[in-house]
C-alpha cells in the first residue's frame, strides 16, 4: 500500500481537500492518504516548504503531494520530483517542494503535461484536482515517473529563500516562519544562535516586534514557567520559538508570518 502525504493552504471548510481525496480513490484506492496540514496560511509557500522539510522524515516512503499554489494557471509549471531514498514530491514549480526534495537529494525531476494522467478538463483554478492529485494518484498506482511528462534539469527547478537571521554582537534579528494555532511564534533562529549572544536556559531575554518591546523566560519546555510568563524554548523541529505558557503570544505580540523579530541580551 503506497502512502500519499496531503499538504496545502486550502483549509477544511470548503470542498477542496475532499474534491482531492475522490480524485486519488478512483484512481488509486488502495492508496492511504495522511492529511499532513491543510492550516497552511493562504500563499504562503515558504511556510509550506518548511513544513514539507519538517515533516517528511516522518512520513513513510511514498508520495508528497503538496500544494500551496498562487501562481496556478500561470506560467509556472507542474511538477513531480523523484529522491535518492525513493520519495515522490508532487507540486507546483514555485520551490514549495525543493526545500524537502534537495536535503533528500533529488535524483529526477519531470513536468506533468501528460494529458493521460491529469483529469479530461482541467481548470485554470484547481491545478490540485485536476493535475496534481491524478499525478499522486498514478504514481501510487505504479506508474513510472517518466511517463507523466519530460524530464526537468534539477538546476532549473525553482528554489525558495529561507531567509537567514542576523547575528550581532547583543541581539539576532529573525523572521517569523511559522505561526501554529496555539499562537506560538517559529522563528528561523536555532538554539546555536542564542549561544553567541551567551544566552542559556533560565535567562531572560528582550524581545521586539516591531516598537514593542517584551521580555521572556528562556526555557526548555512550558512546565517550566508559570502560566502567563512569555517564554523562548526549542521547538520539536529545532527552531526557537516564541510563546506563552498557557497563553497566545501572537494575539499579545501581533506577530504574523514574515515579521522580524529581535531578540537581545536583558
Amino acid at each position: 500500500m503506497t502512502v500519499i502525504g496531503f499538504l496545502t493552504d486550502f483549509g477544511l471548510q470548503d470542498d477542496f481537500v475532499g474534491t482531492c481525496h475522490g480524485v486519488i480513490a478512483r484512481i488509486a484506492p488502495e492508496a492511504r492518504v495522511i492529511d499532513v496540514t491543510h492550516g497552511i496560511a493562504p500563499q504562503a509557500v515558504l511556510q509550506g516548504a518548511l513544513v514539507l522539510r519538517n515533516t517528511t522524515p516522518y512520513l513513510p516512503v511514498g508520495i508528497h503531494l503538496a500544494v500551496v499554489d498562487p501562481g496556478v494557471g500561470g506560467d509556472r509549471r507542474a511538477l513531480a520530483v523523484r529522491t535518492r531514498d525513493g520519495r515522490m514530491f508532487v507540486g507546483p514549480d514555485n520551490g514549495l517542494l525543493m526545500v524537502a526534495a534537495d536535503e533528500a537529494g533529488v535524483e529526477a525531476a519531470h513536468e506533468l503535461t501528460e494529458r493521460a494522467y491529469r483529469l479530461p478538463d482541467v481548470s485554470r483554478t484547481f491545478h490540485a484536482r485536476d493535475i496534481f492529485a491524478p499525478a499522486a494518484a498514478h504514481l501510487a498506482v505504479g506508474v513510472p515517473l517518466g511517463r507523466l511528462g519530460p524530464a526537468l534539469d534539477p538546476a532549473s527547478l525553482v528554489r525558495i529563500r529561507i531567509p537567514d537571521p542576523e547575528i550581532g554582537r547583543s541581539q539576532v534579528s529573525a523572521t517569523v516562519v511559522s505561526v501554529d494555532r496555539f499562537g506560538n511564534i517559529a522563528t528561523n533562529l536555532r538554539p546555536d544562535h542564542l549561544e553567541t549572544l551567551g544566552v542559556a536556559t533560565g535567562d531572560r531575554v528582550e524581545v521586539r516586534v516591531s516598537f514593542d518591546r517584551y521580555y521572556a523566560l528562556v526555557v526548555g519546555t512550558f512546565g517550566d514557567a508559570p502560566p502567563g510568563e512569555l517564554i523562548v524554548y526549542e521547538d520539536s523541529y529545532g527552531l526557537v520559538t516564541l510563546a506563552i505558557s498557557n497563553g497566545n503570544a501572537a494575539r499579545l505580540a501581533g506577530a504574523r508570518l514574515g515579521d522580524e523579530l529581535r531578540l537581545g541580551v536583558a
